[in-house]
């Protein structure tokens, strides 16, 4: 470290500790001042550790944060923002997205991820409920060579792995399957992936057995891989929530590696109130020893399609087309009215569904206006529906009691699940703000900056990051307290957000004046085992 450098860190410690005035020794009549491309000065900030805010002045140079503290004189700043009124904090970290059609997208407008940048967020991840792309070593490098407006980090997803080996059967794997899937899940986490994620609710998914995603977590843990699950059943689908979450438990145990459980949530009327079992289980298990956490979106409404919620995974077996033909097939007609029904129940019926993207007559609409307008059962127009090209949906399934008891728990994350046609997509980290910190003051701010950051950084091991420490990245939001919301809402699921003023994505200016800018700065994080000096 250079003599500036340790003057810096000087400062900054003494700063952070208490703020305390000094007057920095001889070092810099020696050397002259230190240039810097962005002084930050005038804000409450907060260093993403769940403490309180302070005043002070915050130094970019290149790519990192190279002075915190007070009595920036001795700094000569190429760029200067005045602050003042705003807060400053580290970047957001969003653990569960569906974004890698923006962010590998040949429209450069689109890989600005500017509906993220907009909410705050610097780093997004990728491959969650099973899905995305098992080969992490040529996405990587086909991301970072278009280039990404915000970092993203990667999974590598059992469902991807299951059905480049397997396809869609409905059936266990043979021992060479099996043995194709571990290979593919080792060469993933050589290539970077943060660990293991499922989607045990969707196809292929739902076929495989607890042996089976076990036998692939501890591939995973061997790297130092997390286990990230959409877990089997939110509801009472098949084995039900508890149950759910006992076998995400179990496979954490068994494999000897982490667990994280994606969007937690009691999904539906049969399971509102089971937000209080859930967390006694979760407990339990963190008392144990097992490292568990899990994200939530601020929303009453998951989103997901009309097939995922409504159609019975036994329909979907073996591919597209046998799909289709089963949904048109009389003999199985009866059983699938009855199957349709109960999952439509579970959900709190046709008014609850709310349909945000698929023919456009349909788009904004209920499932029971439309049935209505059709003339026909909301059972049958769901099947009509998922026949004729299918429909994203948003589920108005959750009890706010449940997402506020989830919310409180020190290991649960902010995340936005983003998806198409859902303004989570657009609007979860200001929404979260506007009602559960403004509004309600649910949890303190501090507590939301934290959860929205450096427990992230921690629990995902994503070193450098998420936190405004000396030495670590400048992903960095300034946001105005006053004015940070969400436009966004059910009928508007694509209004930018508003109040984030200037965003730091890899000590490049991203968001300038409330602005999001067509600058590419962001990189393909990968996971690591040596965490760099805290002090």
């Amino acid at each position: 470290m250079n003599l500036l450098n340790k003057l810096g860190l000087f400062i900054a410690c003494a700063a952070l500790a208490g703020c305390a005035t000094l007057t920095p020794k001889n070092d810099t009549k020696e050397t002259g001042p230190l240039e810097v491309d962005y002084l930050l000065t005038n804000a409450d900030v907060y260093v993403g550790d769940g403490s309180g805010s302070i005043r002070v002045d915050v130094a970019i140079k290149n790519d990192e944060v190279i002075f915190i503290g007070e009595h920036s004189g001795h700094l000569r700043a190429k760029n200067s923002i005045d602050a003042s009124g705003y807060i400053i904090a580290p970047g957001f970290i969003d653990p569960h997205t569906h974004s890698l059609l923006e962010l590998g997208s040949e429209v450069k407008a689109l890989r600005q991820n500017a509906n993220y940048r907009l909410q705050g967020v610097t780093t997004v991840f990728n491959g969650n409920d099973g899905g995305g792309d098992p080969d992490i070593l040529k996405l990587s490098s086909e991301l970072q060579t278009h280039g990404i407006g915000t970092n993203t980090a990667l999974y590598v997803g059992h469902g991807a792995v299951r059905r480049l080996v397997m396809g869609n059967a409905k059936r266990a794997p043979t021992s060479d399957e099996l043995s194709q899937m571990k290979a593919l899940v080792d060469e993933a986490m050589d290539a970077g992936a943060l660990g293991l994620s499922t989607g045990l609710f969707y196809v292929p998914g739902s076929f495989s057995d607890t042996d089976e995603v076990v036998a692939l977590a501890k591939v995973a843990a061997l790297k130092g891989g997390i286990y990230d699950s959409h877990i089997r059943d939110e509801s009472t689908y098949n084995i039900g929530l508890e149950s759910s979450i006992e076998e995400v438990l179990e496979i954490g145990r068994r494999a000897d590696i982490p667990v994280h459980i994606a969007h937690i949530k009691a999904l539906g009327v049969d399971v509102w109130g089971k937000s209080v079992p859930v967390i006694a289980l979760i407990n339990k298990a963190r008392a144990e020893g097992l490292r568990v956490t899990a994200d939530q979106y601020p929303w009453l409404a998951s989103g997901t399609s009309i097939s995922a919620a409504l159609i019975p995974r036994d329909i979907k077996a073996g591919g597209k087309e046998k799909y289709q033909a089963r949904l048109k097939d009389p003999s199985l007609g009866e059983k699938l009215r009855l199957d349709v029904a109960e999952n439509l129940r579970r959900r709190g019926g046709g008014d609850a569904v709310l349909i945000t993207m698929g023919r456009a007559d349909w788009q904004g609409k209920t499932l029971s206006e439309l049935a209505q307008k059709n003339n026909l059962s909301v059972v049958d127009m769901a099947i009509y529906i998922a026949s004729n090209g299918n429909a994203k949906i948003a589920s108005f399934n959750m009890h706010k009691k449940d997402i506020l008891n989830f919310m409180q728990q020190e290991w649960v994350m902010t995340s936005s699940d983003g998806s198409v046609g859902h303004p989570r997509k657009y609007a979860s980290f200001p929404k979260k703000y506007q009602t559960y910190i403004k509004d309600q003051q649910a949890i303190p701010l501090e507590s939301f900056l934290y959860r929205s950051s450096g427990l992230v950084a921690d629990t995902f091991n994503l070193c450098g990051r998420g936190y405004l420490k000396l030495g670590y990245k400048a992903d960095i939001v300034i946001f105005d307290p006053k004015t940070f919301a969400p436009l966004a809402d059910f009928q508007n699921p694509e209004g930018l957000s508003e109040g984030v003023k200037y965003l730091f994505v890899n000590g490049s200016l991203a968001v300038n004046a409330g602005v999001s800018q067509p600058v590419f700065p962001g990189k393909v994080l990968k996971p690591c085992t040596e965490h760099i000096n805290q002090d």
